[in-house]
């Protein structure tokens, strides 16, 4: 196997991993926000709106993941 087929294999398992580790992180988020409000009803649309932010900051870094490993794949 030549170094550009090491660096597509690369590019494969990190982004496989960059791609579970967000998967991961918004899961839990998602678990922790139900329970926040399971617990505190009231506090619902807070609960909400901290969890939208931190989902899509948590995304953000898993595309910035990818888009490192594709970069590092084609060059």
């Amino acid at each position: 196997m030549d170094a550009t087929g090491l660096a597509y294999l690369a590019a494969g398992i990190g982004a496989g991993l960059a791609v579970i580790g967000v998967g991961l992180g918004i899961g839990r988020i998602g678990g922790q926000a139900m329970d926040g409000t399971a617990r505190q009803p009231e506090a619902g649309g807070a609960i909400r709106t901290s969890m939208i932010i931190s989902a899509a900051l948590i995304e953000g870094i898993g595309f910035f993941g990818l888009v490192i490993c594709f970069l590092l794949g084609v060059k």
